[in-house]
């Protein structure tokens, strides 16, 4: 009988390529259970939540979109996909050492400032109640809020959901003065992914144009499941008058589970660890509305803008184009989404694009 060597460089590569396949996975789970603080972190994953389409058509309000779209057109170009390149982006975060029984919670930050950092003191407190925390280089008020700003805080989200056990639950957006006022329209435009906002002192009321009210659907998601804390210095006397209008707004929107907390003896600057710590302990625990409250209110949203909406519709009948014009737009920067779709067939009907807001 004659015999066969075994083939050596066959089996050398084999062993070579499965020893690389084991690297690259050992590598791959360092960097999804690596904990602490950590700079410089580089994303690769998208999300169909970033994309420029859902952007524009969740933070603007109908009409705004529609002109976007129009204006596209017409120069024939489209929204992109993404308008982030991941790859030249960075972000820190900060990972506790324990994970939390039933996953971390997962605070999202949006800073003023231009690099991307943990506020002093913050580390303890993110310990203490297992939150992970993540910031994006490049996403200070200088940034544009549509382009830039909101696609890194949806795309920090869902790569840090995928790295690490996270409470979907328990995933959250804040920010500090130009950067909370972000978290603000990004959490009344993502309830499906933020489930509510840490706001330093900043914020607007839901209908300042913008924000402006989402959809129906996510303007209910954002009522039954979203919890809002306000935390700003006691002498930062400009931003307590924008919680309060802020706060005003809300339940003139059927929002009810909000707190406002003021730090004594502090100006406009970002909370201590002690102010964050109460901060983020009140948002941890949220208190969903009463459902009589809720059904009443939202029943005379919905009569409220039933009426103008007639209202136009009169107007054009009679030929009062430019009041109707006016009218609509103070409709939509007010109702956003939800006058929507009859504002954008009134706007059909009109024949006309709306003027740059």
């Amino acid at each position: 009988m004659k015999r066969t060597r075994a083939r050596p460089p066959k089996k050398h590569a084999r062993t070579g390529a499965a020893t690389l396949a084991a690297l690259l996975l050992s590598a791959r789970a360092a960097a999804q259970s690596a904990t602490g603080l950590q700079e410089g972190v580089v994303f690769g994953e998208y999300s169909p939540l970033a994309s420029e389409a859902q952007v524009v058509h969740r933070l603007l309000s109908p009409l705004a979109a529609a002109q976007i779209e129009r204006t596209l057109q017409g120069s024939h170009q489209q929204l992109r996909e993404q308008s982030i390149d991941l790859a030249a982006e960075a972000f820190t975060l900060y990972v506790p050492r324990a994970a939390p029984a039933h996953g971390y919670a997962l605070l999202v930050f949006i800073p003023p400032w231009p690099d991307a950092r943990l506020p002093p003191g913050w580390a303890v407190v993110l310990d203490r109640y297992g939150v992970i925390f993540v910031s994006a280089r490049n996403s200070g008020n200088e940034a544009n809020d549509v382009t830039r700003r909101a696609p890194l805080a949806l795309l920090a989200a869902h790569n840090l959901m995928s790295r690490y056990p996270v409470d979907a639950q328990k995933v959250y957006v804040g920010g500090f003065s130009g950067g909370a006022r972000v978290a603000l329209r990004l959490a009344l435009a993502y309830p499906d992914l933020f489930h509510g906002a840490l706001l330093n002192a900043g914020s607007d009321p839901l209908d300042a144009g913008p924000p402006s009210p989402p959809s129906p659907q996510l303007l209910q998601q954002f009522q039954e499941s979203s919890r809002l804390v306000y935390v700003t210095g006691e002498h930062d006397t400009q931003h307590l008058n924008m919680d309060a209008d802020s706060l005003r707004s809300l339940h003139q929107w059927c929002v009810f589970d909000a707190e406002a907390q003021v730090t004594l003896a502090a100006a406009h600057a970002v909370a201590d660890a002690a102010a964050f710590g109460r901060a983020l302990n009140a948002l941890l625990h949220p208190s969903p509305p009463a459902v009589g409250k809720l059904t009443a209110c939202r029943a005379a949203i919905a009569e409220k803008v039933a009426g103008q909406l007639q209202e136009v519709t009169r107007l054009i009948a009679d030929e009062r184009r430019a009041e109707a014009q006016k009218f609509l737009i103070e409709i939509d920067r007010h109702f956003g989404g939800v006058a929507a779709p009859k504002s954008l067939e009134l706007e059909s009907a009109l024949g006309w694009q709306l003027p740059a807001r």
